[in-house]
């Protein structure tokens, strides 16, 4: 009976030392997100634009992860732009891809447009579930919408192409007002949800070619 209770207090000293440890040990295990942390919110005429992203020009996107790691997506302009896409071709992991070239695809209807690049360096990791789910670039373009990482060996060659940050609220507002001069009537009425853009731009610009409409602002 003695050794029974001795075995038994040790079976229950050594299950407590494991839960203990166990526990310290999840502590020290840092579990990357999957996708960007949470960004303030900042909005220009109803489109969001975080501040703490870099853009390029041609409307893709950037966030500094980590040492010569960025993560790469379009604006929420540019997916407002494409719309209802039905496919999102992107690279492959161990692609070099130069900045402001030609970097990925959307799909629609038959047609194809392109983005270019906002940095220069070789593809390290593209997300499935957007290419799975073309959608999600739509609903969360900064979130689970974005497209890849990529490791940038020259940070600040490709840092002075991109659009400065002191003037990232006048350059989206200039692409906002070249959009709605093709019809004047929208800056009053595109907008939904207390301000949120529509969806799909190019259903409410009559006779707009969506080839020809996001090749202009995405610069390809």
């Amino acid at each position: 009976m003695t050794v029974i209770l001795v075995l038994a207090l040790f079976l229950a000293f050594a299950l407590l030392d494991w839960v203990i440890n166990r526990g310290k040990l999840e502590k020290r295990v840092e579990v990357r997100p999957a996708v960007p942390p949470a960004l303030e919110p900042d909005y220009v005429d109803g489109f969001l634009t975080p501040r703490a992203l870099r853009y390029h020009p041609g409307h893709g996107w950037m966030l500094r992860e980590r040492r010569q790691l960025a993560r790469v997506g379009a604006d929420e302009f540019a997916a407002a732009l494409a719309g209802k896409i039905e496919k999102i071709e992107l690279p492959k992991p161990g692609q070099w891809i130069r900045q402001g070239q030609k970097a990925w695809a959307f799909f629609r209807g038959g047609e194809k447009t392109e983005m270019v690049s906002p940095t220069e360096g070789e593809v390290v990791e593209v997300n499935p579930e957007v290419v799975n789910d073309p959608t999600l670039l739509g609903k969360d373009p900064y979130g689970k919408g974005w497209l890849m990482t990529v490791h940038v060996p020259d940070e600040k060659a490709t840092t002075r192409n991109l659009v400065p940050q002191g003037l990232v609220r006048g350059w989206m507002q200039d692409a906002i007002d070249r959009l709605y001069s093709r019809q004047p009537r929208l800056a009053g009425t595109v907008a939904a949800d207390g301000g949120r853009p529509a969806d799909d731009l190019t259903t409410v610009l009559p006779g707009a070619s969506w080839k020809e409409l996001t090749g202009e602002f995405f610069l390809t």
